[in-house]
């Protein structure tokens, strides 16, 4: 999962607010903070577009600079050594990256409060829970994650882990699926992958893990390094509460979040399609906030069960604190 040059890069170096809008800062003024996303900006990101565009970063004091990663730990890997301010990474990645190489992040908010990984195949297979999956085999990205969750499921309807062929495609997940190179695959979005095939004339299943012995875990989280939590918390909670002000216009007016979003897509890289990130906000938008838990809010009993999970799946060799992989700012 994560490289192991990961350790040597990393020596290196109350929700929601007053949304009384208040006079912006001088540009002279403004503090830059380098936020590295996950990926291209897509659907997931389109809250810190708006809270760009409306000004809400600006108004906290801030100039937020979205930078995309060049290598897939860029998020977390330039965050620990100090050379970007905040990153948007993954929950499991977080704890293995303290509990095996100690790298100094902590998550300091949950941006989906659920995940979005599924096991996706076309509908003909007839492939809609784990036992479906005996005797098939699976496309994944060659990761150790991938292999503990599909280990899980099978375990969880009384199948095993050799029951299914897993077979490395890289990132060629779709494409695997539609030649018949592989009957299903883990590691596609529900919110990406499953409109994008639709737009493309397929037809197909999905079902979520969470639904079948994996805990439910967020599969995006922001991540601060130790010091600038130590020394500069405001810093980092003025960017939370100019962030969850995105979010809420984001909810009251998607239509008008996925524009900025588009005018802010890096076409080059990763042209969006308007169609695929509208089917994409609507299935965010119930994940990223629910009854239950508010946008970037997050629990300890959810990191405790997934470094559990971790401990028992073998991904982790000793449980960190919890203390060690999140922080929770008062924002």
């Amino acid at each position: 999962m994560l490289l192991s040059a990961l350790l040597c890069l990393s020596l290196l170096a109350g929700c929601g607010g007053n949304t009384t809008a208040e006079k912006p800062a001088e540009s002279t003024e403004l503090k830059e903070l380098d936020v590295v996303l996950d990926w291209y900006p897509n659907a997931l990101h389109a809250f810190l577009y708006v809270a760009i565009d409306k000004g809400y970063y600006a108004q906290e004091g801030l100039k937020v600079n979205i930078r995309f990663p060049s290598n897939a730990n860029d998020a977390i890997s330039l965050v620990a050594a100090g050379k970007a301010d905040i990153g948007l990474y993954y929950q499991q990645d977080v704890i293995q990256a303290r509990a095996e190489q100690n790298v100094p992040v902590k998550s300091i908010g949950a941006v989906v409060q659920a995940p979005l990984n599924i096991i996706l195949s076309l509908k003909e297979k007839n492939i809609t829970s784990p036992s479906d999956l005996v005797g098939k085999t699976i496309g994944y990205a060659g990761t150790e994650l991938s292999e503990a969750l599909t280990r899980s499921i099978m375990e969880n309807v009384g199948a095993d882990y050799s029951d299914v062929t897993m077979i490395d495609v890289g990132f060629d997940l779709m494409s695997s699926m539609t030649t018949g190179n592989v009957d299903a695959t883990i590691g596609c979005l529900v919110n990406h992958e499953v409109p994008q095939m639709e737009e493309e004339g397929f037809e197909v299943n999905w079902f979520d893990l969470d639904d079948y012995g994996v805990p439910t875990y967020y599969e995006g989280v922001f991540l601060a390094n130790d010091e600038a939590i130590a020394n500069d918390s405001e810093t980092l909670a003025a960017f939370l509460r100019a962030s969850y002000k995105g979010f809420t216009d984001m909810q009251a007016n998607p239509k008008e979040a996925l524009n900025i979003l588009l005018a802010n897509q890096n076409e080059e890289n990763f042209p969006l399609s308007e169609t695929v990130e509208a089917k994409s906000m609507e299935t965010l938008l119930p994940l990223m906030e629910t009854m239950t838990a508010k946008f970037l809010s997050q629990s300890d009993e959810c990191w405790q069960e997934n470094i559990d999970w971790m401990l028992a799946q073998g991904l982790i060799e000793k449980a960190p604190a919890l203390d060690d992989v999140r922080v929770n700012l008062d924002f």
